[in-house]
């Protein structure tokens, strides 16, 4: 029986309910959510908007991340780590953003975080390290996962090396925007289509 949480497109897709109606969120489920994000580049990217994202809908900073990518120069690391008081100040004067000292400041720890990894390590490499042995099977909305062990590991060593911004719920939904986890329902047309979990 199809999880009401599925909802059957016009395309004749099956999707959860919070894709199916937004075209931006179609889109962005069809196309992203999901598929695997192995390079450091990607990986801070999506951290930094896991981090703005907190206490928002993802809808809000889905729509915004064209603007976040101009006001954080494509979240180059090298560059992002290098903002002094005055981007600060140019950040928090954007409308096209969230404006929200704390996460602004984040990302610019965050970014410093990453380069002093590549002494030991890349930041993707280090995520992906803690890919579980099994991944989520649900099949209703209900039975997904908001965190794990993983994800609380993955959290404490981020901190351990100077990330904020980074709780376990908030690296659980980076897990799986980014393919470490396959929460797909298992009705929808999605499930398995990053090929890091079989169906």
């Amino acid at each position: 029986m199809t999880d009401p949480a599925v909802v059957i497109g016009a395309d004749g897709l099956a999707r959860p309910a919070w894709a199916a109606v937004d075209p931006l969120l179609r889109g962005y489920y069809d196309t992203e959510w999901g598929m695997p994000v192995t390079d450091e580049h990607g990986v801070f990217e999506r951290i930094s908007l896991e981090a703005f994202q907190a206490g928002l809908s993802w809808a809000t900073i889905l729509r915004k991340r064209p603007a976040f990518r101009a006001a954080f120069d494509n979240f180059h690391p090298d560059e992002v780590a290098a903002y002094t008081d005055t981007d600060v100040e140019r950040l928090l004067a954007d409308a096209g953003i969230v404006r929200n000292r704390q996460k602004v400041e984040a990302t610019i720890t965050n970014a410093r975080a990453t380069l002093r990894l590549r002494d030991e390590t890349d930041l993707a490499d280090l995520v992906w390290s803690f890919k579980p042995e099994t991944t989520p099977r649900p099949r209703a909305f209900a039975e997904i996962p908001t965190n794990s062990a993983e994800s609380a590991a993955l959290a404490k060593e981020l901190r351990r090396r100077g990330f904020v911004f980074v709780g376990p719920t908030t690296m659980y939904a980076l897990m799986e925007a980014i393919g470490i986890v396959d929460t797909h329902l298992l009705d929808s047309h999605r499930r398995g289509s990053s090929a890091v979990w079989p169906e």
